[in-house]
């Protein structure tokens, strides 16, 4: 069973200016770029609306979850991810637990890969998955979330940023192993409504982390909305070529993109479709053009 250690704490109240930011406020004042991430740190901060043991208990249920099924499959491949079986999936996510667990812990400041538990033995992969879920949750729940770290992100460089996105990588691959197992799964909405927020913020394109090189225009307006949460984002060209920039709140007249939240975040991570019209399926198309993650 994973414990859980953390405390109930809202990110939305203990996110602080991160190192970076106050760097850039230092060495660029008044650039195009401080700017873009300046706003982006902001609307990213809007939409921290969850608990940090929401957040664990996230990660904790959604492994146990996965672990509860998937010896019965490891050989089973796995859809969205070509050439993988379940096993992979597990070595996968054993590697990027650890992975997260120790630049939080050590309170790292650059990536790390000594100590990586690369090829795990396939009779204890759910066993060492396991323990790596544990030690996961157990230093995320024990840290203080403004505390700095590296992050592949320049918006966010905090324990908040690893805690909130972790839910995501171990959402979508206990999606893809019930998958393979022939089941299927409906994520929490009010998780799956952060992630979306979340996702649009720091995984597609936009002005302060434009793709390199650059993605086709957006060209459009789109518009996502949740049947179950009752909430909407509303998409559109940011400033430089190939970027998006979003806002909360679902505008009229829009071409439009609707599912549960569960499925819009799925969607966004090219595992279902969802429903709306050939230009809103278009603009959708484009959309996950502009994001490395889909």
């Amino acid at each position: 069973m994973v414990h859980f250690a953390g405390q109930t704490l809202d990110v939305a109240e203990i996110e602080t200016t991160s190192t970076v930011e106050r760097a850039l406020e230092e060495e660029s004042r008044g650039s195009t770029l401080q700017s873009s991430v300046h706003q982006a740190q902001r609307r990213y901060r809007v939409h921290v609306t969850l608990s940090v043991e929401t957040y664990t208990d996230s990660i904790k249920k959604h492994s146990v979850a996965l672990a509860t099924i998937a010896p019965a499959v490891l050989d089973v491949p796995v859809e969205h991810c070509p050439g993988w079986t379940v096993s992979d999936v597990l070595q996968h996510l054993i590697e990027v637990q650890w992975f997260w667990a120790t630049i939080v812990e050590q309170r790292r400041n650059t990536r790390v890969e000594d100590g990586r538990p690369v090829s795990v033995e396939r009779s204890k992969l759910v066993e060492r998955f396991l323990i790596g879920a544990d030690h996961l949750v157990q230093v995320l729940g024990d840290a203080d979330q403004s505390d700095h770290v590296w992050t592949w992100s320049p918006l966010q460089n905090d324990v908040a940023f690893v805690t909130r996105h972790q839910v995501q990588e171990i959402m979508v691959h206990h999606w893809d192993v019930a998958h393979a197992a022939g089941t299927t799964l409906k994520l929490a909405t009010d998780v799956a409504t952060d992630a979306i927020a979340e996702f649009l913020t720091l995984s597609v394109s936009s002005d302060a982390d434009p793709l390199d090189p650059p993605g086709e225009p957006f060209a459009g307006r789109l518009g996502l909305w949740s049947t179950d949460a009752n909430e909407g984002w509303t998409l559109q060209d940011a400033s430089s070529p190939g970027t998006v920039r979003f806002n909360s709140g679902l505008d009229t007249g829009v071409p439009t993109l609707s599912g549960s939240s569960s499925d819009l975040l799925l969607w966004l991570y090219s595992r279902l479709d969802v429903v709306g019209d050939s230009e809103a399926q278009e603009l959708g198309r484009r959309l996950h053009a502009l994001s490395p993650t889909a």
